[in-house]
């Protein structure tokens, strides 16, 4: 029997993390758990808290695009308070978190798309956004939102095929979403606390990447860019080189593989 029941008791017993996810804060459908860990983020929730919905409503990936996370994913987001130099290493942190834990607990590869889309067989499983706080030059507090596609079948959403998956899909049997919540966040301290070291975080993520060496369409703003994705600096900035030879260093966007299509 797959062990999915999730509630802030089960994933908190035993974990063996000092903060990410000591305090869990869950609800069983929520709107949007990036919401809610804002509220608590201003209101000086302790780092390491996490809001974890069975069933998000109103979820949003990047660029505002809606996120579904019916039931049976998993939608989470987590408080942390890191120091600015260590800011642009969170994309890198998150997507290696998800990515790991994901073949931990179903021995799935798990690939990345720039900037940190985890793709498995080639297609998205996991969506991840990051949102941070500013007082003058210091970061008050980062979130970062984790949407995996866990135990629903793709089939019955054809709105979003094919360009999506799920783990049931790809396995062909539901997977324990606690045990990869739990799973996550583990991954997610232990890369954290590295991360003022971050050059074996910046090596494991960059060597993960589908992105490099393939023509993409980045969609940067309004701005819409095409080119050869070349290689990814220590910030996780992408570098574009045009048909022309010029290139172009992108900080964010959204990714399309041309090659693909």
């Amino acid at each position: 029997m797959v062990k999915d029941n999730l509630s802030s008791a089960a994933i908190t017993d035993n974990l063996k993390t000092r903060f990410v996810g000591q305090r869990v804060i869950y609800y069983p459908r929520l709107t949007s758990t990036m919401n809610v860990a804002r509220r608590e983020a201003r209101q000086g929730a302790v780092e390491g808290t996490v809001v974890v919905a069975g069933e998000q409503t109103a979820g949003k990936g990047r660029v505002k695009r809606a996120w579904l996370s019916p039931r049976g994913s998993i939608a989470l987001s987590v408080i942390l308070h890191p120091d600015t130099a260590c800011l642009p290493g969170l994309i890198m942190l998150s997507s290696l978190a998800a990515a790991r834990s994901i073949e931990a607990v179903t021995a799935l590869e798990a690939q990345v798309k720039w900037p940190n889309d985890i793709l498995v067989n080639g297609k998205k499983v996991c969506g991840i956004l990051l949102e941070s706080d500013w007082r003058g030059k210091r970061v008050t507090y980062a979130i970062i939102g984790i949407g995996i596609n866990v135990n629903f079948r793709l089939a019955d959403f054809p709105g979003i095929l094919p360009a999506a998956t799920s783990l049931a899909d790809e396995l062909g049997k539901d997977v324990s979403r606690l045990d990869l919540v739990r799973a996550l966040l583990t991954e997610m301290e232990r890369l954290y606390r590295a991360l003022p070291d971050g050059d074996a975080i910046y090596r494991e993520w960059r060597a993960r990447l589908v992105t490099l060496g393939r023509k993409v369409r980045v969609e940067s703003g309004k701005t819409i860019l095409e080119g050869i994705a070349e290689s990814v600096a220590r910030d996780g900035s992408l570098l574009l080189r045009h048909p022309d030879g010029s290139s172009t260093q992108i900080v964010a966007g959204d990714v399309r593989l041309r090659d693909d299509e």
